[in-house]
């Protein structure tokens, strides 16, 4: 079954002074967050910006894909700790999204969790739908 998520944001004012709510409308889980470009290109300060909720699709996504080919293979995980750090430059746009994930796997040796990591990395769906992007990826076992 297809699904569709929403989400939506106001923004008032120019690009360097003005800013945004974000609302996550198909959960309401997450609240409203504000938006700012200094939260974007400089310090974060209490604000969101576009790469970190970009970061939090990743890594969830891709948490969720390793999962299930560690499953089908027959080593299900105890536990996945995936963080995504997104690099943006002013000027040139995202520049590259590194992957780290540490897994607590009965069963499994380090190569074939590598193996499995390269797997989820290329084909989770944020990273199908930010090919586009260099992704890196650091996997071990906890």
């Amino acid at each position: 079954m297809a699904t569709t998520r929403s989400a939506h944001t106001v923004w008032e004012g120019n690009l360097l002074d003005g800013n945004g709510v974000v609302t996550f409308d198909s959960s309401g889980a997450i609240g409203e967050q504000p938006v700012t470009w200094a939260s974007r290109a400089q310090e974060a300060n209490g604000k969101t910006s576009p790469e970190e909720l970009i970061a939090a699709a990743h890594s969830s996504c891709f948490s969720m894909a390793f999962s299930n080919i560690l499953n089908k293979a027959g080593t299900p995980p105890t536990k996945l700790v995936t963080s995504a750090d997104v690099s943006f430059q002013p000027g040139e746009g995202i520049t590259g999204i590194h992957l780290t994930v540490e897994g607590t796997v009965p069963g499994i040796d380090e190569a074939a969790f590598q193996a499995a990591a390269d797997e989820a990395k290329t084909g989770c769906p944020v990273s199908q739908a930010l090919k586009a992007t260099p992704i890196t990826l650091t996997a071990k076992l906890a």
